[in-house]
């Protein structure tokens, strides 16, 4: 900080800055101690004497030790620092012009040497993906696709051959590749062309700055070169890029028509079907004959029905949301199907029963209508059989009850006869039951006895008599319901169930 010449030059470090200023090959400032004033100022004269030939015209103590140095005696001192460095630099300027063109030229020769080098391998690259792209087809889609640009050799396989979900998962796999190109390596071309261009600028400015001739890349290295190149390479990226989306979208198409087909189909048979069990008619052992037929479709129908689900899959897994070819979705077809199934069964179920009530001339017509709706109650698995505990409910809600020692024995019993508790043989049992025991007038001492005499019963009767739960159900959904005074809780009025009118409406 040099403001005069007496207090500024006390401690020996301008005349260091100065001698570092022009020679800092002969004294470096920056690892001066800075407080030690003596020793930085006879520094200065040493080096002045010995390297510049300034003789010592001071004292270290003509500087560092007096209150204020003299000004004239520190002026002339510190001339003497600049006509050594004057005519220093008069001898320097003639090699410093010779050294600084040289190093111009050397800064333009690697500049040159650089942007031909990186233009050249940026120009092959993009060459390069051109070439393999033109070499792709993507109507037979490679089943390893190289990221960015799939090789000629890859092993091709077409969408017959794989699958159409498995060629869509491929061009999805192509579609993912290219974007990763443009996110990674298309930038760094877009980077790389945009840094040459910049350095290509950068050589012709110098050359222009210091009147040198202007540089000429090699042919095929030119900046015009390069946007040909660079216009080639985007039109390739939109072709190839509309080519993808085109085969999704027809493979979409295919799995589309893949799957309508199979649900249009499944759809016309299965209401077939459903027309052909409203139309039966004729005698039952026919219409035995033609149910079983129908069944015998349904487990083509069921194939059929999972090649459906197979087909729905791969629509969901290749993210196709509608299907203008049909109406039909998955869950509705299983809907139906299930509907189907489950109407065919009893269907054949009702026949097989028919056919056993009508050989059973020894019951009234209103006896088999009881005993089938009550078999049918109480059959809950619907596999038109009763197990012991369904055929203990189905006897009590008719009024008979025998202890479990008997009623297991009866079961076993049928079990042995029929192969199961069917129909047929719940039929038989009841013939021999209603033969034996049962007539209008034991029935109705039997009610009367759960009802302590009255013409009705309620709930709580059943419950005393112990019937079981799903007899006493079947009961109140049977018979007719009547409101009684005095049956309730605290003399209320209450829901009770009059047995002697459906009696009547049972026995003839």
């Amino acid at each position: 900080n040099v403001q005069d010449f007496t207090f500024s030059w006390k401690d020996g470090l301008a005349l260091c800055a100065l001698i570092h200023r022009h020679r800092p090959d002969l004294i470096d400032y920056h690892s001066l101690n800075k407080t030690d004033r003596h020793g930085n100022t006879q520094l200065a004269f040493d080096i002045a004497e010995q390297h510049l030939g300034i003789p010592q015209l001071l004292e270290v103590a003509d500087l560092c030790d007096v209150e204020k140095p003299d000004e004239r005696s520190v002026m002339t001192y510190v001339a003497s620092y600049f006509h050594a460095f004057s005519s220093m630099d008069q001898a320097e300027t003639v090699s410093r012009r010779v050294e600084k063109f040289a190093e111009l030229m050397q800064s333009v020769w690697l500049s040159k040497n650089e942007y031909e080098q990186r233009m050249r391998k940026l120009l092959a690259e993009i060459h390069s993906t051109l070439g393999s792209w033109s070499e792709t087809d993507f109507t037979t889609i490679p089943t390893s696709p190289n990221p960015e640009a799939p090789s000629s050799s890859s092993r091709a396989v077409t969408p017959s051959q794989s699958g159409p979900l498995q060629t869509y998962y491929a061009l999805k796999g192509h579609a993912a590749d290219f974007a990763k190109y443009k996110q990674t390596r298309k930038r760094g071309w877009v980077q790389e062309k945009s840094d040459l261009a910049m350095l290509y600028s950068n050589i012709q400015t110098k050359l222009k700055t210091y009147g040198l001739r202007e540089y000429i890349p090699p042919d095929g290295l030119t900046p015009t070169d390069m946007t040909m190149e660079w216009s080639r390479l985007l039109y390739a990226e939109a072709q190839r890029f509309r080519a993808i989306n085109a085969q999704i979208r027809d493979v979409k198409e295919v799995l589309r028509h893949k799957y309508a087909t199979i649900a249009n189909d499944l759809e016309r048979n299965l209401r077939d079907i459903t027309a052909e069990i409203s139309a039966l008619d004729g005698p039952l052992e026919d219409q035995q004959i033609t149910i079983k037929l129908i069944e015998s479709r349904l487990s083509p129908l069921r194939d059929v029905l999972t090649r459906l689900e197979t087909a729905d899959d791969e629509c969901r897994s290749a993210n196709i949301e509608e299907n203008e070819y049909t109406i039909f979705t998955r869950e509705d077809l299983q809907f139906e199907y299930g509907l189907v199934e489950s109407a065919v069964i009893k269907k054949l179920k009702f026949i097989d029963n028919q056919i056993v009530s009508r050989n059973m001339s020894n019951l009234t017509p209103a006896q088999l209508e009881q005993f089938e709706s009550t078999f049918r109650y109480f059959d809950r698995d619907e596999t038109n059989t009763l197990t012991l505990a369904e055929l203990t409910a189905a006897l009590a809600s008719l009024g008979i009850v025998y202890s479990d020692e008997d009623m297991a024995t009866i079961h076993d019993e049928l079990v042995r006869a029929y192969g199961a508790l069917t129909f047929e043989a719940f039929i038989n049992l009841m013939v021999d039951i209603t033969e034996d025991q049962m007539s209008s007038d034991q029935l109705r001492d039997a009610f009367r006895g759960i009802s302590n005499d009255k013409p009705f019963v309620t709930e709580l009767d059943l419950k005393v008599a112990m019937l079981p739960p799903v007899a006493i159900d079947y009961l109140k959904s049977t018979m007719p319901k009547v409101t009684v005074n005095g049956t309730g809780a605290n003399g209320e009025a209450a829901q009770a169930y009059d047995f002697e009118t459906w009696l009547d409406g049972v026995f003839v």
